[in-house]
């Protein structure tokens, strides 16, 4: 019936209702599902007529069905996310199928995804580099996409979300990101998050035995925290990546592993249809060492002593190739890589040339590799048992 406290205590919508509508006799029901409050029912009268309890068992049968129809309603809506998300993780498995080894569009996949599924304004996804991230996809408002792509490759400022992932965090999720810490501490941090229009932040890692191999990061522009069962979806979608990923790498080692096995064979038949020939050999080697090892130029050089070499191979533009060419017998300088081979060093591998000791204080042969062919990585190796018979030498023009 009318309360008749909330009318003399002045309650608003007590009030309303009797000045305005006129209401005197009120019936309220609640709807309750398993003691949880869903919702009330109530009916009114403009006279002092008390409702019967024929009229009360009726009004508490309308409640009960619709208890009944709330949970249909949460039961279909709870159906077609479980739907929803169970095609998308199906799309995402085809994705990965029928793209062996190629991440890009699996992630691109996964990204859009979550942009239907979770409400995503924007997003990306970033394989791990070292300490830093790479941006291998972004997915959402053509700015922010843009944007996340030219930027590929950064460090995360100390004490920022990603930074925290770098750090061993299970998951980031900041509710408003303009109320974090990391907004107020890291300067650069907190431009991009203004820049961007970011809100709701959301960083789920990609994991692998405990090794971080990178992060999916979703935002939202308004400040909307993800659910749980959002967050379980964006979690299903790390662990697919994750898949992507390990699928890629196993493909990647058995193709290098085959091309060597090839180059193996290759050069074995060099071998075996020139005996005693040992310069179609050697250029083999070379060729194959060039390839398979991304270099951009090398050479190839033996010794009769362990103390002085000739340059018994060379690959490369033809500036440096006849430079190597033109090569006296030469006994090594100190300091030099040949001279630290002789030393005892098995493996000379010296991250650029131009930095080196080397370089700097003018080594005659140094200089030419490094202003003739732009030679900057160098990698160096060749014996048998301890005897230091030679050097095969690979170079790349970039660290």
């Amino acid at each position: 019936m009318m309360d008749t406290d909330s009318y003399r205590d002045g309650s608003p919508a007590a009030r309303a209702l009797v000045d305005l509508g006129g209401l005197r006799t009120l019936l309220t029901v609640a709807l309750r599902k398993e003691n949880t409050l869903a919702g009330l029912v109530s009916i009114y009268r403009e006279g002092v007529r008390p409702f019967s309890d024929k009229e009360t068992a009726l009004l508490q049968n309308f409640a009960a069905q619709a208890v009944i129809a709330m949970e249909n309603a949460r039961l279909l809506i709870e159906t077609r996310e479980a739907l929803g998300q169970q095609t998308a993780t199906s799309e995402v498995l085809q994705v990965i199928n029928s793209s062996p080894g190629d991440l890009k569009p699996v992630f691109e996949a996964i990204l859009e995804k979550a942009h239907t599924l979770c409400g995503v304004s924007s997003g990306a996804l970033l394989v791990r580099e070292g300490e830093g991230f790479h941006v291998v996809a972004a997915h959402g408002e053509a700015g922010y996409t843009s944007d996340r792509i030219r930027h590929g490759s950064f460090h995360p400022p100390e004490s920022t979300p990603l930074w925290r992932v770098l750090r061993g965090e299970p998951l980031i999720h900041l509710a408003d990101a303009t109320a974090d810490e990391s907004y107020r501490k890291a300067p650069a941090y907190a431009q991009r998050i203004d820049s961007g229009g970011i809100r709701t932040l959301l960083q789920v890692p990609l994991r692998k035995d405990g090794e971080l191999l990178g992060v999916i990061t979703a935002f939202r522009r308004e400040v909307r925290p993800f659910s749980d069962k959002e967050i379980a979806l964006l979690q299903n979608f790390a662990a697919q990546a994750v898949i992507a990923i390990e699928n890629a790498r196993l493909l990647t080692e058995t193709r290098e592993a085959l091309e060597q096995q090839t180059a193996t064979a290759e050069v074995l038949q060099v071998i075996n249809s020139s005996p005693g020939d040992l310069a179609p050999v050697f250029d083999a080697m070379l060729e194959r060492a060039l390839r398979l090892c991304d270099a951009s130029f090398g050479h190839l050089l033996t010794s009769g002593d362990g103390e002085v070499f000739t340059v018994a191979a060379a690959k490369g533009p033809s500036a440096i190739v006849e430079f190597l060419r033109n090569r006296p017998p030469t006994r090594p300088s100190p300091g030099t890589t040949m001279s630290r081979l002789v030393g005892g060093e098995h493996c000379v591998h010296i991250n650029d040339a131009m930095s080196d000791e080397v370089y700097r204080r003018g080594e005659p042969t140094r200089r030419a590799l490094v202003d003739l062919g732009g030679c900057r990585t160098v990698s160096v190796g060749l014996r048998k048992d301890d005897a230091l018979l030679g050097a095969i030498s690979v170079y790349r023009i970039e660290v």
